[in-house]
């Protein structure tokens, strides 16, 4: 059994190095170091930094004789350097990538079905019985009834979006919702969505690295210049969790609208704001750690298989 092993170091002053064979984690205090742990290296099977840290030589070289995935990222968990001897020569993967036709819904299918069953349970746990959760609630099972028999694509991303409308607008009713707007900064809900899935995509990102998908070729989002459209495909069955984690902080007032302010018409995140967002993303992602790489794990297996799509892997949100 090996673990993925995740040092922050947005909070603290934290450093590695390697000692008798080990990984050792300090934190440094008043000019003076303190160990916090150590770990020997045969456990470990990913290695993810997030924020600032020293990395030596010695710590490089034991990850690669132990074959340890390397993940160096900002404190929005946008990876900035990745290190894998496994995911560099997988050249039989994206063989296989290439040859998939963009006509072949099978795989699509199974990660709208995903993304919609996990909204349904999103509603459900809000235990409202008014008609606009009861109306969101049966369209997600409308969906997934139907979604089998779908054989066009452009029906199934207009089946993906009529869902996603109704299940914003009855998910988020309680916060003035006017509809769901990417990238534009038009109001607070939706510019905390934007932050929160980025985040969520650069966490799905070190993942996929660890396989050495190409990220560019996915089988949903179509090719398009410079977006890692595999990324794009992947996250969708877990946009619940950054949806469920942004209703919860709202409610909390773990995250308020006076945290951001208006800036020639577009609403912006106050940058002394940044790194509580950060955070609050950060912990309930990285409680997610296990079960999002058994996940890429499972669907790499299907995909190198190539399964049927009942056998690729299927996330439940609890």
């Amino acid at each position: 059994m090996r673990t993925i092993f995740v040092v922050n170091c947005i909070e603290h002053t934290r450093s590695l190095r390697v000692m008798n064979g080990e990984l050792m984690l300090e934190e440094i205090k008043e000019d003076k170091k303190i160990t916090l742990t150590k770990f020997p290296f045969q456990k470990i099977l990913a290695l993810f930094i997030i924020g600032h840290i020293t990395i030596t030589t010695p710590l490089i070289e034991k990850c690669k004789k132990f074959g340890i995935a390397l993940v160096v990222m900002k404190p929005n968990l946008r990876p900035v350097f990745f290190w894998s001897n496994s995911a560099e020569a997988n050249y039989l993967l994206r063989k296989r990538q290439y040859e998939y036709q963009d006509s072949d819904l099978h795989i699509a299918k199974k990660l709208m079905a995903n993304k919609i069953e996990n909204q349904k349970i999103l509603l459900e746990k809000t235990r409202k019985k008014d008609n606009k959760t009861i109306d969101a609630i049966q369209q997600c099972k409308a969906a997934l009834t139907t979604i089998e028999d779908i054989e066009d694509y452009n029906l199934l991303m207009g089946l993906e979006g009529t869902v996603a409308k109704c299940f914003f607008s009855a998910y988020f009713q309680d916060f003035n919702w006017k509809g769901r707007h990417p990238r534009m900064k038009s109001d607070t809900l939706n510019v905390t969505l934007d932050i929160g899935y980025t985040i969520l995509f650069n966490y799905m990102e070190s993942f996929m690295r660890m396989f050495g998908f190409d990220l560019y070729k996915g089988v949903y989002h179509r090719l398009w210049y410079q977006r890692k459209s595999l990324i794009c495909d992947i996250m969708e069955p877990f946009r619940c969790i950054i949806d469920h984690t942004i209703l919860l902080a709202f409610h909390r007032s773990q995250f308020k609208d006076k945290d951001f302010i208006k800036l020639k018409g577009e609403i912006h995140l106050k940058y002394e704001k940044s790194s509580v967002y950060y955070n609050v993303f950060f912990k309930v992602l990285i409680d997610y750690k296990t079960e999002i790489f058994k996940y890429v794990q499972q669907y790499y297996r299907c995909f190198m298989g190539r399964k049927s799509a009942q056998q690729f892997p299927n996330f439940v949100y609890q």
